[in-house]
């Protein structure tokens, strides 16, 4: 310990080699890529639940008559009545 507290270049110097040779991430690194990806899921969790109420809302909503499509100018792939 009193080694470390004298020599705080050597250890720094230590733990950078160590880092490099290991090919380890520093652990500020991680913790900064880890808040990331939290933020990055509760985004898309958000984004989920959204579409999830939107469409129960479509699903339950009564059919207006003016939302129905304009079909003049759809050809069907089969005649009617086959």
């Amino acid at each position: 310990m009193a080694l470390q507290k004298r020599h705080a270049d050597l250890k720094e110097e230590f733990y950078a080699r160590m880092r490099t040779e290991t090919h380890q991430t520093p652990e500020v690194r991680l913790k900064e890529v880890l808040k990331n990806s939290r933020a990055a899921e509760a985004k898309s969790r958000h984004r989920a639940e959204q579409m999830a109420l939107a469409a129960a809302v479509l699903i339950l909503r009564q059919p207006d008559p003016q939302d129905q499509p304009v079909l003049d100018n759809v050809i069907p792939l089969r005649p009617s009545g086959d």
